[in-house]
């Protein structure tokens, strides 16, 4: 579990997503977010579209 400081200084529980699937229930088949495993736990949405657009521009 990753624990992300909020704007008022608490800790936020980041492992409190209810549709996460365990990796290990999904078998052979392809996790929805396996394209962010080398983005950061607790990046903002500039990070992740950043990474995204690396990623396609590789292609």
């Amino acid at each position: 579990m990753v624990e992300l400081d909020n704007a008022d200084g608490d800790a936020a529980d980041a492992g409190t997503d209810d549709n996460r699937v365990d990796e290990e229930s999904v078998g052979a088949e392809a996790r929805e977010d396996a394209h962010l495993d080398d983005v950061a736990d607790g990046c903002g949405c500039t990070e992740i579209w950043e990474h995204l657009s690396e990623e396609r521009a590789d292609d």
